[in-house]
Formats: C-alpha cells, sequence, structure tokens
C-alpha cells in the first residue's frame, strides 16, 4: 500500500502551480494535470518496484530513505523520496525535480 505525505501533496499543488505559470511554454490545464497525474501513478506504483534505490544525494536522503528517479524528458528528472514501514508500505514523502537537487 502507499500512502503520500502532506509534504508530499504540496510539492505535487506547486508542480502544478508551477506548470501553469512557467513562462517558457504554455501548457493547458488538461496537459498539466495529465503530467502530475503520470507523477502520482509512479508514486502508487512504488509498493511494486523490484529493486529499491538508496538516497544518497544529501537533499534527498532528508527527506527518506529511497528514491525513485522518473525522467520524464531529456531535461527534467523528478525524484520521488520514500520510506518503507515494517509492513511494507511506502510512505512519499517529498517530490522534487533535478532543477532542485543541483550536486
Amino acid at each position: 500500500m502507499v500512502f503520500i505525505s502532506s509534504q508530499a501533496k504540496i510539492d505535487l499543488d506547486n508542480i502544478v502551480t508551477g506548470l501553469l505559470e512557467w513562462e517558457k511554454i504554455v501548457l493547458t490545464v488538461d496537459e498539466v494535470m495529465r503530467y502530475v497525474d503520470d507523477i502520482v501513478d509512479i508514486c502508487y506504483r512504488l509498493d511494486t518496484v523490484g529493486y529499491r534505490h538508496k538516497a544518497t544525494h544529501e537533499e534527498h536522503s532528508k527527506h527518506g530513505t529511497y528514491v525513485y528517479s522518473y525522467k520524464r524528458n531529456q531535461k527534467t528528472t523528478w525524484y520521488i523520496v520514500y520510506n518503507i514501514d515494517f509492513s511494507g508500505s511506502v510512505l512519499v514523502n517529498k517530490i522534487i525535480s533535478n532543477y532542485l537537487t543541483v550536486s
């Protein structure tokens, strides 16, 4: 089972706002919602992932133990940071882009 934290829900709302206000490219509300729905769909499949990547980047590891990288396009990767409890349930803690995770 997968749960989305309050912070991750805020992150998703911020992604919607950011994409709607993005001046570089104009996206319709439907396009933005499909974009965010794709991220949410990945979140809800995290309990079935075969291999889990440990969070090693400092920004990621302060939000969770594991990170899933979702490469949206050539320039944008979304990092879904999460924990797993004793029963195998996933708690998504943070969703952050490569633009905010600069090495």
